[in-house]
């Protein structure tokens, strides 16, 4: 009678430290969470609590179409990072360049409604503690997507002049990031602006 003895069989795991490109942005997006939720819990602090008019139940109208269009860019961003890292450097152009698209029309939309609250309502941001609050956090958000577009242009830029290549794809990934928080931010904006501050 023999007797076998198994050795357990160990599994090796190895650790991999994630790249400074992603740790870089997830830290940045940290800190730039920390300053939206500042402005954020202002707004909410001083909800109903100006002394004169208008106020947002009076002025604001839901920007349903920019907010569509802002969160579709982070479909669209998606389908371009996806692309590049398949080598499908075109396919990558076309879906950065519809994000970008998108984008220009969120910011535009802003434009639009900024123009008619200052202009048509009267509402600046030294009017009340509304138009104060709803500048400061409104346009706080709205300088993200400008910070972003620019650096979505630079990206096209060097995509129609073939500079960029499969090997990018961690970077646009490292990026892409970045804009999914400030699509994710919209949400949060638009809840607290547009539905709980009317």
């Amino acid at each position: 009678m023999s007797s076998t003895s198994s050795a357990p069989s160990s599994i090796e795991l190895q650790w991999v430290l994630p790249s400074r490109g992603h740790v870089g942005m997830l830290s940045l997006i940290a800190a730039e969470l920390a300053i939206f939720i500042i402005f954020v819990v202002a707004y909410l602090f001083y909800i109903g609590k100006s002394l004169t008019g208008p106020l947002p139940k009076d002025v604001l109208e839901l920007p349903i179409f920019a907010s569509i269009c802002l969160l579709s860019s982070s479909l669209t961003i998606h389908a371009a990072v996806s692309a590049l890292r398949h080598g499908r450097v075109r396919t990558f152009a076309v879906w950065w360049f519809g994000t970008m698209v998108l984008g220009l029309i969120f910011l535009g939309e802003t434009a639009r409604e900024w123009h008619h609250l200052i202009f048509d309502r009267g509402l600046t941001i030294s009017t009340n503690l509304f138009g104060t609050t709803y500048y400061s956090l409104v346009g706080l958000h709205a300088f993200h997507v400008t910070v972003g577009l620019i650096c979505i242009a630079i990206a096209m830029i060097l995509a129609l002049l073939g500079k960029v290549k499969k090997e990018h794809g961690e970077r646009a990934d490292v990026f892409s990031l970045y804009w999914h928080f400030v699509d994710a931010v919209w949400i949060v904006v638009f809840t607290v602006v547009y539905i709980i501050g009317r």
